[in-house]
């Protein structure tokens, strides 16, 4: 495993346990793209591609007379600009000379390394133990005197690859970069489906499954963030593919800004995709000796279905991706006060809640919007992050005391990057918002957008921040971003360099992250937009986990939840119980229902426990009780999906899976008359094991199951992992406004 060159054929393999990737230096000096899939053993791979000659397909200048070596018919491993390839591009650059556009790398080095390269002011993976290599691969065009660094980093164990780009002006005169993707992948023979996670404000990462078409397909965002509408990771999978079948390339760029992912399948077949920052209103001037890096972007191929890429996923992220020192460390049960007060509330408000909390078991209270500035709603206040004392008499140390007497951490809402233009930092320093010139801005929530990418206020945040955590004893951090940007427009950079304010922007936000989350390594960080407009993995590396959605009705969470899982693992998918009805939806959902949702998530509360009724009471201490039990099962098992809401939509059901036991939990969402038995087949078991049903709890069902149905009868029985996975399994009779059920398995020894 690892990186190989061979020399007498050219030819780079990066080999990991299970898949091959395989790039090749022709007789021009041009890279190519030679395989990425299941592992396969030595052969030269040229002979699939030969010569052919195609219309209006032109070749390259030395073959004008033989034909039949077209760039725009080769797969290639990173495309020029402007030189015969008319597919799908990775580069527009243009000479600030002449304004030509153009550039065609040849091959000029490489080198392998020990461990993982780093990429200056982005996030990135890191080699958690000796694991990876790392293969440069030097580039050159000899016009513009342009280098391309590709650079890999081979994660053999988990089958990962990753990849980035660095561009360097090693010429004489300035570059302009209209265009700069972080890779390219050519798939020359298959035919794919486009597995994507589209979606909307309070309703994020909806799973849909296309074929692709002959045409160009593109997922992406323009909003200044990764969004809630098209979620940056996509999926190449076989049609045939299932969960447990059939082959998978997973596509995730590690980047939060705006992004662009285009598909291509071409004249001859080949599907190519490209995959980067989004190139509307983007442009970086490139001055002689100067250097742009691209954002990362992580790699992964299975033969094995859509639930093994999702797993793989799932640890590298965790492993690889996340940084802090929570990624693996048990997180406390919280309540949020924003259901139960929104922005009215006092030091004794707020302390009420706390004490009933504590009571019920509940191990953190976070205080969210509106402690802060002239802040009684959301039109007012942001950046002026002093305590606002006509709510809280003597700031927030004395409110943090009465908290943590009570056995309970204290945790706060905050969202830097944002300024009300009611605001004493907006009245001082109007120039440090994002607004074009003669013109009104857009309001979102009537707030404007920050420019991150001038380095006064990314130390203005820094020094603010700071000293709030310095002075007060906060464990937990929400750090929300409620609006996407437009006006884009920085008066810190001259009009040339104008379309480099969005991804400047997201490298402030980068650094400030990086700052605090370093220099206070023992609190809790958790990513917020609006929900989950910007859940994805260059948030990972610096928050351990992000609110997953707004809307926390708990079925439409079910969908969320279930789209999120497909890359992103359950350690990170932040998850409340909240009110009913739902303050989103108005659906009212048994309270253990909701609780068996939020368990597959990082588990809190979100709602006025004071309006609970002494049973909901008993009912929330059971569920954090439950939660606690179960903690490790959930939260470092391996996942499995069991169900599909699209193609089976009466109910919804999970498991995770250790080597020590299973949970599995269904919702029941259609019941139906005269139902047929909710038959399970269970998955990650090990066949030849004995399994003993430990709990097995019915939940939120409204009238008597039928006689004969009592699910205490099933707690005891032993069964062997392959007839749990193969057989399947029995659940109990549900009917009701969704039930739910949690099964516990225990494997004996």
């Amino acid at each position: 495993m690892g990186i190989q060159f061979d020399a007498a054929i050219s030819t780079f393999t990066l080999q990991t346990a299970r898949t091959t990737y395989r790039m090749r230096v022709d007789e021009r000096g041009r890279l190519l793209h030679m395989y990425y899939g299941r592992r396969i053993g030595r052969g030269d791979l040229r002979e699939l591609y030969p010569p052919a000659d195609h219309g209006f397909s032109p070749d390259y200048y030395p073959c004008r007379r033989r034909r039949g070596v077209s760039p725009d018919v080769l797969p290639q491993e990173y495309t020029g600009c402007n030189v015969g390839d008319f597919r799908l591009s990775c580069l527009v650059v243009r000479d600030g000379m002449t304004g030509a556009a153009g550039a065609d790398f040849l091959y000029d080095s490489h080198e392998i390394t020990p461990g993982k390269y780093t990429l200056e002011g982005l996030p990135c993976a890191h080699d958690e133990d000796s694991e990876a290599e790392t293969l440069y691969i030097r580039m050159k065009d000899p016009v513009t005197g342009l280098v391309l660094v590709l650079l890999y980093g081979v994660f053999a164990r988990q089958d990962v690859i990753t990849r980035a780009v660095r561009l360097e002006n090693a010429g004489t005169a300035p570059l302009r970069l209209e265009k700069a993707a972080s890779a390219c992948l050519d798939l020359p023979f298959g035919d794919w489906d486009l597995v994507h996670f589209h979606g909307r404000h309070a309703m994020e990462r909806k799973m849909e499954r296309p074929p692709l078409p002959h045409a160009i397909t593109t997922v992406s965002s323009t909003r200044g963030a990764s969004s809630h509408h098209h979620n940056p990771f996509v999926i190449l999978c076989d049609h045939t593919a299932t969960e447990d079948h059939g082959l998978c390339y997973g596509v995730m760029p590690v980047y939060s800004g705006s992004h662009r992912t285009d598909i291509e399948v071409d004249q001859n077949g080949l599907t190519r995709l490209v995959t980067g920052l989004h190139d509307e209103r983007f442009s970086w001037q490139l001055e002689p000796g100067e250097s742009f890096t691209a954002p990362e972007v992580l790699l992964c191929c299975t033969p094995d279905g859509l639930g093994d890429l999702s797993r793989h996923y799932h640890t590298f992220l965790r492993r690889n991706i996340c940084r802090s020192p929570f990624r693996y460390a048990r997180r406390p049960v919280l309540i949020n006060n924003w259901e139960a007060t929104y922005f009215d509330f006092n030091t004794e408000s707020i302390c009420r809640i706390a004490e009933k909390a504590a009571s019920l078991g509940v191990e953190m209270m976070v205080l969210d919007d509106g402690w802060f500035g002239k802040r009684d709603d959301d039109n007012t206040g942001l950046g002026d992050w002093f305590v606002n004392e006509k709510k809280l008499p003597g700031g927030l140390q004395p409110l943090i005391e009465r908290v943590n007497a009570l056995g309970m951490k204290f945790g706060l809402w905050v969202e830097p990057e944002m300024v009300s233009e009611d605001s004493d930092l907006y009245r001082a320093h109007p120039d440090w918002a994002l607004t074009l010139p003669g013109r009104t801005p857009a309001m979102g929530r009537n707030q404007l957008v920050l420019d991150m990418g001038r380095p006064e206020v990314v130390d203005y945040l820094t020094q603010r921040l700071s000293t709030l955590l310095r002075e007060n004893h906060i464990e937990y951090i929400k750090w929300d971003m409620n609006r996407n940007m437009s006006d884009v427009y920085s008066r810190a950079l001259p009009p040339e360099r104008q379309g480099e304010t969005a991804h400047r922007y997201m490298l402030g936000v980068y650094k400030l992250l990086d700052r605090l989350t370093t220099a206070f390594p023992h609190v809790l960080f958790e990513g917020c937009a609006g929900g989950g407009g910007r859940f994805d993995a260059g948030m990972l590396c610096y928050f351990p986990q992000i609110w997953c959605s707004d809307n926390t009705d708990a079925i439409e969470r079910l969908s969320i939840q279930h789209g999120t899982s497909f890359g992103y693992p359950v350690s990170c998918m932040g998850a409340h119980v909240s009110a009913c009805p739902n303050h989103q939806t108005g659906r009212t959902v048994p309270l253990w229902t909701r609780a068996v949702v939020a368990m597959s998530g990082t588990f809190g509360y979100e709602l006025d426990l004071g309006r609970l009724t002494d049973e909901e009471c008993d009912q929330v201490r059971d569920q954090i009780k439950t939660f606690q039990r179960y903690y490790d099962v959930i939260q470092n098992g391996a996942y499995y999906r069991l169900s599909d809401p699209d193609r089976q939509p009466r109910y919804v059901a999970w498991q995770t899976v250790t080597d020590t036991e299973s949970l599995v939990s269904l919702v029941l969402t259609h019941p139906e008359a005269n139902a047929r038995p909710l038959h399970l087949c269970l998955k990650g078991l090990e066949e030849d094991a004995l399994y003993k049903v430990d709990e097995l709890n019915v939940y939120g069902v409204t009238a008597t199951p039928e006689s004969g149905d009592n699910p205490a009868s099933q707690v005891g029985a032993v069964c062997s992992g392959s007839m749990l996975m193969y057989a399947g399994y029995i659940l109990p009779h549900l009917i009701g406004d969704a039930p739910s059920v949690q099964l516990h398995l225990t494997r004996l020894p």
